[in-house]
């Protein structure tokens, strides 16, 4: 008897424990299933002053709508080119830390790995331990091997651009003779033909979403859009509502676009045009032909950004219709400054011939190859000094808008400092995680950025403080910044000794070097990036792969 009642005691105990456990287990799915979604969308070298809430003129109705119901961004630092500034914007580090120092290089150095590195953790790897379902489409542009596929980095679904830029239309490479790389889901796969790169992912994003409603799980969705980067491709329906806009030239719309970032309140009043870049042509200069294509360019890209803002605006309306509108956080940025090259006419692309043509007739078609240059790229980065590739403001100063559950503000602009690299510490914060210190057996770099919740909560007026140092270097292009000091060097090969420096509180265009009239403020700047350059073992030049030259893409 003694037995049988101890047995049926024990049995009891396990009842009780397995109903507690199940509580406990139901209770943290239901904590789980509470936490704010988060939807981050990331444009391809957009301007900062191309949307309409910025100051620009093209039509970005729903993505100014995001900045009516939150905040907008006037000082948010990128690294200035695509590939270091996704290591940045998915590790919450410096692009070498985590293994980005050259996009194009691909070496065993570290700091110059050319993909994700043990080093760091992305933020979908963590979002996922802690119950989020994960997906992407678009742009990777952080490794091409198995290893680095997005699909071991934390994305339960992914359909991924492996290389630097694509087609718009096709599986064509437009940077090497033969085909893109596509992978969906760590599986290599195609291009779906004819279908257009920003509507084809959105349509993507919104079926893994789906895919998803069921499990209840909150998500983490990173759209990486990869318009407006060129080739400048996009259907006549809308870029033809710009027809004409742009007659008048592009130094005529940087001086515009000037005065609208004035009065949208991006800009102080008392901000002035720095000089164009060298390569740029003045307008008067041009022929009437010349003139007519270049305005056609600059129409083309307006209609890429407006298709952009269309398809931003099918992701809200998705997320609205099943509900799931109210929480989600949503950040909107550009990867890095307005873009200037144009690869159809450079001597090392002549293949690029070979199947498109950059004729008046067919601009805009996919089977046209055009890029809008320095000269458009100029009044896209107004009114910041130059453009993407270097570490100048027009280079890295890009916008960004937040808006969803925790943004307290509405329709208002925070002009204090920050980068990408507080955006992993801001989702962490979110979803309620603490950064490891090791994941996987995996020593991992602490954090580089700092949370943006109490600036959304309205609950301070600055993230980094005074002393806090921000710094830089992609390509021999380099910036550091402490307070509202910067020294800028973009002289090639790179040597510490042409760093300029600048008071950007007072010169946005970093025209005026006070290097010798503040050479105390230099000294010191300049042993914050002794510190920097030893931290990241910066190598200039980086090492490069016998036998293989660096085409910087």
């Amino acid at each position: 008897m003694r037995t049988n009642t101890l047995y049926l005691k024990l049995i009891g105990f396990l009842l009780i424990f397995s109903g507690l456990s199940s509580c406990l287990s139901e209770g943290s799915m239901q904590e789980i299933h509470k936490k704010p979604n988060i939807l981050l969308i990331v444009a391809d070298d957009l301007g900062y002053a191309d949307l309409g809430c910025y100051g620009g003129d093209i039509s970005t109705h729903h993505i100014d709508g995001l900045a009516k119901s939150g905040i907008r961004f006037s000082r948010f630092h990128t690294a200035p080119m695509c590939a270091p500034s996704r290591a940045m914007l998915l590790s919450g580090n410096d692009n070498h830390i985590a293994g980005m120092g050259l996009q194009s290089r691909v070496t065993e150095e570290f700091g110059y790995e050319g993909r994700l590195t043990e080093r760091v953790a992305s933020i979908p790897e963590l979002l996922k331990e802690a119950g989020y379902f994960t997906c992407m489409a678009g742009k990777w542009h952080l490794g091409l091997d198995s290893l680095s596929n997005p699909h071991q980095w934390g994305f339960d679904r992914s359909y991924a651009l492996l290389d630097g830029a694509g087609d718009h239309y096709s599986n064509r490479s437009v940077l090497s003779p033969g085909l893109s790389n596509y992978s969906e889901d760590g599986n290599k796969t195609s291009w779906k033909e004819g279908a257009y790169s920003t509507d084809f992912y959105t349509d993507k994003i919104i079926e893994y979403l789906e895919g998803n409603e069921e499990s209840g799980l909150p998500f983490f969705v990173y759209a990486a859009y990869t318009s407006p980067h060129w080739p400048l491709q996009v259907e006549k329906t809308y870029w033809q509502k710009y027809r004409g806009r742009y007659d008048a030239g592009y130094d005529k719309l940087k001086e515009q676009r000037l005065e609208s970032l004035k009065g949208a309140g991006m800009i102080p009043d008392d901000a002035l045009l720095p000089p164009n870049h060298e390569s740029v042509i003045p307008w008067d200069s041009l022929s009437s032909e010349q003139q007519k294509a270049e305005a056609r360019k600059m129409e083309l890209y307006a209609g890429m950004v407006d298709n952009l803002d269309y398809n931003v605006g099918r992701l809200l309306n998705h997320l609205k219709e099943t509900g799931a509108y109210e929480n989600t956080l949503i950040v909107f940025l550009s990867d890095n400054g307005a873009a200037y090259r144009d690869f159809i006419n450079h001597k090392d692309y002549v293949f690029l011939r070979d199947f498109y043509t950059d004729g008046y007739e067919q601009m805009g078609m996919p089977n046209s190859y055009i890029s809008y240059g320095p000269q458009w790229a100029e009044a896209g980065s107004s009114p910041f000094r130059y453009f993407k590739d270097y570490a100048t403001q027009g280079g890295i100063n890009t916008p960004m808008i937040i808006s969803g559950p925790g943004v307290n503000q509405k329709n208002e602009i925070f002009h204090s400092f920050t980068s990408i690299q507080d955006l992993a510490p801001t989702f962490y914060a979110l979803a309620g995680i603490a950064y490891p210190d090791s994941i996987h057996g995996r020593k991992l770099y602490p954090l580089k950025g700092a949370s943006l919740l109490p600036v959304l909560e309205g609950k301070a007026e600055d993230i980094h403080d005074e002393d806090y140092v921000f710094a830089l270097e992609h390509n021999h292009n380099a910036m550091l910044r402490k307070g509202k000091w910067k020294i800028t060097s973009v002289n090639k090969p790179f040597d510490p000794v042409n760093f300029a420096l600048y008071d950007l509180s007072r010169d946005l265009g970093e025209q005026k070097d006070l290097k010798a009239s503040e050479p105390y403020i230099y000294e010191e700047l300049l042993k914050e990036w002794d510190n920097f350059a030893k931290e990241i073992r910066l190598q200039t030049p980086p090492p490069r792969p016998e036998g293989k030259p660096l085409i910087t893409k």
